[in-house]
């Protein structure tokens, strides 16, 4: 990359290949001891690929167009493109497609019988702090739920939560595949929706979507508003934390569970939080936590990975399956909706929930 940067080495397609082939995961960040800046360095290569049109195909154009470019790019319509999706699921309509995209169609998340808007007022609570929601889009289309118990949490916790409900993407999506003007476009996006001077705290409970938005400055250094955001950013299990969390007075289960959990890289490596989830999960009754062998290591979603490269994301996936067996544990917490969807679609046997899924339903079982 550097090579490339100063003109030594001519960019051409092996580097895009090379640049397809990396994870992203940034656990090479967590590992340097000199603090390189390799989600940057990934990103800007990753544009600089798309700009000079290494990547031909026209169906690679058709994907990206429709996605990136059109449905990630207007929530309203990405939320009637997953109600049309959860038709065709109801329907089972993919035993009609060709063997191959009904391979892709099994990748896909269920989506949810309703979003974050039909679950969650756009203010809910009172308190001490004023705090921002945000609620993603896959996290909307597929695990809204976990965005209700979100708020729940922070409302036990004193806090007034504001969730608009409608929200842009938070341009990671964008940003890891080499759209760098449309992260831009929804990182404003975002900042004229949810000012942080109007905040105490902007919440996020997705490991990659919090990644992204600590970097705001970067993406936008001419706006004064970006410092502000990336410094206001804090992923749920870091909130409650810093704020000393109330722990719950009831157990989220009736009988004791077993549970393990297996970090979010961009959580991990990303956002360097990885003891207070275990400080969460650690809080409640009845709840006995197995540390899981690897747990940083990647489970092959890294985004589109399982899709570009799924030889290598199914062999990543079968390692984390095969250590999450040995701890015994009939529930995974994890906290990211690409790890959640990856693993469960791996082990339909296992519960794959969120931490704070778990503290919900403890505040919920002391009435």
């Amino acid at each position: 990359m550097r090579a490339i940067a100063t003109d030594d080495l001519e960019m051409a397609e092996g580097f895009a290949d090379e640049m397809s082939f990396c994870l992203g995961c940034l656990a090479c960040e967590s590992a340097c001891p000199a603090g390189v800046d390799y989600a940057g360095l990934f990103e800007a290569s990753r544009a600089d690929i798309e700009e000079k049109g290494l990547n031909k195909g026209l169906g690679r154009k058709l994907v990206r167009f429709g996605t990136l470019e059109f449905l990630f790019m207007r929530p309203r319509l990405l939320r009637w493109a997953g109600r049309g999706m959860r038709l065709w699921q109801k329907l089972g309509a993919a035993k009609f497609l060709p063997a191959r995209l009904r391979a892709l169609e099994r990748q896909a998340p269920e989506i949810g019988e309703r979003f974050s808007n039909e679950l969650i007022e756009p203010i809910e609570g009172e308190g001490k702090w004023k705090v921002a929601m945000l609620t993603g889009c896959v996290q909307d289309l597929a695990y809204a739920e976990i965005n209700r118990d979100t708020v729940d949490v922070l409302v036990a916790n004193g806090c007034e939560v504001h969730t608009p409900p409608v929200q842009p993407c938070c341009g990671s999506i964008h940003a890891h595949n080499g759209e760098e003007e449309m992260a831009r476009a929804n990182a404003r996006r975002l900042l004229d929706l949810l000012p942080p001077d109007s905040f105490d705290v902007i919440i996020s409970n997705a490991g990659g979507c919090g990644s992204h938005m600590r970097h705001f400055a970067k993406l936008l250094p001419n706006d004064g508003r970006a410092k502000e955001w990336d410094a206001k950013v804090r992923d749920i299990h870091e909130f409650l934390v810093e704020v000393k969390v109330r722990p719950p007075m009831a157990a989220p289960f009736e009988e004791k569970v077993r549970v393990t959990y297996h970090d979010s890289c961009h959580l991990a490596h990303g956002q360097k939080v990885v003891l207070p989830p275990r400080m969460v999960i650690d809080l409640m009754p009845g709840v006995t936590r197995v540390e899981l062998k690897e747990s940083d290591w990647c489970c092959g979603s890294a985004g589109v990975y399982s899709l570009t490269q799924p030889e290598q994301s199914r062999l990543l996936l079968e390692r984390k399956a095969g250590h999450i067996r040995a701890t015994g544990a009939k529930i995974l917490l994890t906290a990211n909706p690409g790890c959640h969807l990856q693993i469960q679609n791996a082990m339909p046997e296992l519960n794959v929930l969120h931490p704070v899924t778990l503290l919900a339903k403890a505040y919920r079982n002391e009435c």
